[in-house]
This record gives C-alpha cells, sequence and structure tokens, in this order.
C-alpha cells in the first residue's frame, strides 16, 4: 500500500487516490456494460496505432570493465598528483574520523529514546493453521477451513523421487511447460485464454526441502490454482486437462520456452547473485540443496545452454524426456491434494474432487537412485560485474549441532551488529547477512554487491570469535528476541496458510517441533550465542566457499591466497 501510494504521491498528487480502486474498477465494468469497447480502445491507441517507439539493441562488453578501471586509475592518479602533503592529511583525517564513527556504538541514551516492546508483550504459543486430514477418491487431501471470501486455493502435488537421475534438470521445464506448451485440444494461446478468463491462476512449480532435521527429501511437483466458487468444475477441468494431455511436442513453441527460460536465469546472475551463491553452496551441503542445484541453479543453466544446442538433432529424445517423466510423475499412488476454504463452501467442492482424482493415471510408486558427485570446496564463479556475491557455509548439523531456536535470535543479532557492521558498514558491499535451514541444517553467510573478497571471507571467519568474546547487554537480547517472533509470526495470507501448512505437514515440522522452536527462541541467553560460537568455528575450518563475481577479483584473490578457488566461467 506504501509503494502504490507513492505512485501519485511522489507527483503531488493525492496519495491516496491509488488505493481507492473501488470506484474506477466500477467506472470501467459500467462502460463495459454500456457496451464500450474500452480495453479494445486502449489497445487501439496505445500499441496498435502508436509510432512512438524505439528499439534498443544491447551488446555485451567483456572489455568494458577493464576500460572502467583504467579510466578510474588515471583519474585517481591525475587526483593524487595535484595533492599537497596537507591534503593527503586531510583526506587520512576525515578517513580516521569515519572509522571512529563506524565502530562507536550508539550511546545508551540514544538507544533509549527508541520505543520498544518487551518479552511480556509477545504471545508464549504459535498459532496453529487449520489442518484436517481428509480422503478425495483414495487421495489424501489437506483440508484448511479459513475465510476466503468465496475463492477456492487448490494445491495439487506429486512425488519427484521416482523420476530418473538423468531427466532432473528438465523438471522446471517440464513444470512451466503445463501452462506454456498447449494441450492435445488447444494450442498455448487458446490454453492460456482459457486460465485467464476460468481461473485466478494456474501455476506449476517445484517444492525441494529436506525433512526437518533429516537427510530424507521431500521433492514434488506442485500446481497451484485458485478460483470463484462457480468456476470450480472448470478450474479442475483445466488440470486435468494439462496434467494428462499437454504436447512437449512443437519444438518451435519449446525452443521459445527455452531461451526464454536460459535469458531469465542469465539476467538474474547480478542482481540475485546471493541467491545464486546460496544455491550454490546448499547443493555441497544437503541433498535437497543438490537437487534445488540441478533443476534449477548454475548447473541447470548450463543445462539448458546445451539443450538449445541440441534440439536441431536431439529434438526427439528430449520430447520423450518429458514423456518419461510425466510417466514418472503423474501419479495417483504418489498424488496430494491440498484445500484452503471455510467449511460452508467446503461443502459444494469435497465431491467434485473425486472426479478429478479417478482421471489421474494409477501406477506403482519407485523410486530412482540418485548419486550426487563431489563439489569442490571452493569455487570461484566469474561474470562480467564490478562487484562479488561471497558465500561461506556448511552443514551443522554434520558438525555436531542440534536445531535449537536460539540460532535465530543470533542471526538476527548478527545482522544488526557484526556482520552489518564489518560487510556493509565497514566493508561496502549493499549487504550482509547469514541464511539457515532448519530443516537440513545448512548456515550460510552470503554478501550482496560485494568490492571485497578475502576481506568479506576473513569477516565471516571472525565472526566465531565475535560471539564467544560477546559482552551482550539484555536490552539487546530482548530486541533480537522480539525481531525473530516478528518474522515467525509475519501475516500471511490465507492461500499461504495453507501452502505454508501443507509444506509443514510433508517436512514434519508439526505444532509440537513449532512451539518447541518458539520457546527455545524466548529462552534464549547469552550461554547460546557462546555455544554456537563453537560451531561456528568448526565451519571456519570445514566450510565450503563460492564466490560469483569479476573474473579480475577472483584472479587477484587466487594469487593472494594460493589458488584456492576453482575457476569456472559462468558468462
Amino acid at each position: 500500500l506504501m509503494i502504490n501510494a507513492l505512485t501519485t504521491w511522489l507527483y503531488g498528487g493525492d496519495p491516496f487516490e491509488p488505493l481507492a480502486f473501488e470506484s474506477p474498477l466500477s467506472a470501467i465494468k459500467q462502460r463495459l456494460e454500456d457496451g464500450e469497447r474500452y480495453f479494445e480502445s486502449l489497445l487501439k491507441v496505445a500499441l496498435l496505432e502508436n509510432s512512438h517507439r524505439s528499439t534498443v539493441v544491447l551488446e555485451p562488453d567483456p572489455e568494458m570493465n577493464r576500460r572502467l578501471d583504467d579510466e578510474e586509475s588515471a583519474r585517481l592518479a591525475a587526483a593524487r598528483s595535484a595533492m599537497s602533503a596537507a591534503d593527503f592529511e586531510a583526506v587520512a583525517e576525515n578517513e580516521r574520523k569515519l572509522v571512529r564513527i563506524q565502530e562507536t556504538p550508539d550511546s545508551p541514551e540514544a538507544l533509549a529514546t527508541i520505543p520498544v516492546l518487551t518479552l511480556d508483550d509477545l504471545e508464549k504459543e504459535n498459532k496453529p493453521i487449520p489442518l484436517e486430514e481428509l480422503d478425495a477418491g483414495g487421495v489424501k487431501l489437506l483440508y484448511h477451513d479459513l475465510f476466503t471470501n468465496g475463492i477456492v486455493y487448490l494445491d495439487v502435488s506429486f512425488d519427484l523421487s521416482g523420476v530418473p537421475q538423468e531427466l532432473l534438470p528438465y523438471l522446471s521445464l517440464f513444470a512451466s511447460g503445463l501452462v506454456k506448451m498447449g494441450t492435445e485440444a488447444e494450442d498455448y494461446v487458446q490454453l492460456s485464454q482459457r486460465i485467464g478468463r476460468e481461473t485466478g491462476g494456474v501455476s506449476p512449480s517445484l517444492l525441494i526441502q529436506n525433512k526437518y532435521h533429516s537427510e530424507e527429501l521431500v521433492a514434488r511437483l506442485v500446481v497451484r490454482a485458485k478460483s470463484t466458487m462457480d468456476k470450480i468444475g472448470e478450474m479442475l477441468a483445466i488440470l486435468k486437462d494439462i496434467l494428462l494431455t499437454t504436447k512437449y511436442d512443437n519444438p518451435e513453441r519449446f525452443k521459445q520456452i527455452l531461451m526464454e527460460y536460459k535469458a531469465r536465469m542469465e539476467s538474474a546472475l547480478v542482481p540475485s547473485g546471493h541467491a545464486v551463491v546460496n544455491r550454490r553452496l546448499g547443493a555441497a551441503l544437503s541433498m535437497s540443496g543438490w537437487l534445488s542445484e540441478q533443476t534449477q541453479g548454475l548447473d541447470n543453466l548450463f543445462f539448458s545452454r546445451a539443450l538449445i544446442d541440441r534440439m536441431g538433432s536431439d529434438w526427439e529424445q528430449i520430447a520423450a524426456s518429458f514423456a518419461r517423466i510425466r510417466e514418472a510423475v503423474v501419479n495417483r499412488e504418489t498424488m496430494l491434494i491440498n484445500v484452503t476454504l471455510d467449511q460452508e463452501n467446503w461443502q459444494q467442492v469435497g465431491g467434485q474432487l473425486d472426479g478429478f482424482v479417478s482421471a489421474i493415471p494409477q501406477r506403482e510408486a519407485i523410486s530412482a537412485v540418485w548419486t550426487l558427485e563431489d563439489a569442490p570446496d571452493a569455487e570461484g564463479l566469474t561474470i562480467p560485474a564490478q562487484v562479488n556475491y561471497v558465500g561461506k557455509g556448511a552443514n551443522l548439523y554434520k558438525l555436531g549441532y542440534q536445531p535449537d531456536g536460539s540460532i535465530n535470535v543470533i542471526r538476527k543479532y548478527l545482522g544488526t551488529t557484526y556482520i552489518w557492521e564489518k560487510i556493509r558498514v565497514q566493508g561496502g558491499a549493499y549487504g550482509g547477512f547469514t541464511v539457515y535451514d532448519l530443516h537440513s541444517g545448512v548456515f550460510n553467510f552470503l554478501s550482496y554487491r560485494d568490492p571485497n573478497l578475502l576481506g568479506t571471507l576473513k569477516n565471516y571467519d571472525g565472526t566465531a570469535n565475535f560471539l564467544r568474546t560477546l559482552d551482550l547487554a539484555e536490552s539487546e537480547l530482548v530486541k533480537s528476541i522480539i525481531g525473530t517472533i516478528g518474522d515467525m509470526d509475519a501475516y500471511q495470507l490465507p492461500d499461504a496458510k495453507g501452502f505454508t501448512s501443507m509444506v509443514r505437514y510433508l517436512t514434519g515440522y508439526g505444532e509440537e517441533e513449532r512451539q518447541r522452536v518458539r520457546e527455545q527462541v524466548l529462552a534464549t541467553t547469552e550461554k547460546d550465542f557462546k555455544a554456537l560460537a563453537v560451531q561456528l568455528e568448526k565451519l571456519n575450518q570445514t566450510g565450503k566457499i563460492a564466490v560469483l563475481g569479476s573474473a579480475a577479483a577472483i584472479a587477484e584473490a587466487n594469487q593472494e591466497a594460493g589458488d584456492f578457488l576453482a575457476v569456472k566461467t559462468i558468462l
């Protein structure tokens, strides 16, 4: 709402105007009812008969960073030659002053002026999401009785463990193809129009996660859909059509999807480099991380590039791969249905699901054998960028750590103190943070748009000593606990609640486990900070490293630190 208000407010308009959408929406509906071709007129004026257009061609220049560096070096050399001894001393004094400001903590008096909650203001119990296990045509159904204002939210999922390893890289393309390739009865355009006309959207995706505190894997194809009550039958018909009759035999259409998919992954390397590094580290540290890398990470980017080259000579085998995936995945035996809807409307829905379920073929569930390859201890992944994304991590469970909610409090504290100050304030990166997966135990340090590399890794390794020697003020501990509870109790819409509950069910993260974590968060003490320091010392010694950044920065780090990074060109 705040962002929407800025669309008018920034330019002197009424900030509340964009929020009151009902009146202009009603006006448009009235014009349509009066027979006006409102949208067609907009398309005609703004697009079809609009002669004002530009064609912009962007061509990558691998020498651009070097030229910019040379220009900057020349400019700095010219400035340096023009400086007197007094000028140098003034610059040095400014730097010393900046360091003093950065390293001096806020005074207790200043901190006391900030309004804060207390631990007594926090709920001691988690708020559970309603969950009832039901049956629909012999398939398990999870039902969440939540008010949805007449919208039914439906998630249909299938286990992926029967997919042969050589077909895993196809899974993301298989999922997106369900709504982008067309079916036996409709081409892509007709299917898209039907989905838009009859539903609120159909979105296939992959759910990949370890079970809670386990090496066991949850890997599922999930198709999420929503509709109004009067469109449930049509929504189910669409789901049946895409799951059973999607045609992957159109090479021209598939190549369009593949090229767009590859371009999206490449264009995300710089703005989302921290996510790329996080996934790359996870691939070496957990089963779910490995599968995520195979299906959505850099390994999948390389696969997609090779697939484009194969299109001309190997299309029949590529198309056959999707047929094999559908046979291995779309199986009533491994099917799970998840519905979020209020009880009154649910009475109208339950009976309609049986027919949909009966159309799904039932086969014996099988499990494929997946073999993980060893990953390098440290990788330097080069892209044409002037900044780096630096990561280091380990699987804390494999280092002996037992899951405890206090780790989230400690991460919250580090994010506003040591990591913030060392990586962002003093290091100059746009961001620095830690991520922790309580299911797999993977704990990663990450930086975002970072001018440093070795210095950042050194600061990561300094975290253990920071925690070990910390003299923690009670007020700072309380603030971190409150912030952690705020994250745990973040607001969710009904569909998100229903999906979250399904994921918790699949991963074994039930209400008892959640409540135990909450109690551990509320009971966090300085002793927990010291205990985590012991685990992070082990991470210092055994952790994996991944850096996505400029070739020059990675080469310089290797020269200084003894070729510790295995270099791989990404772009």
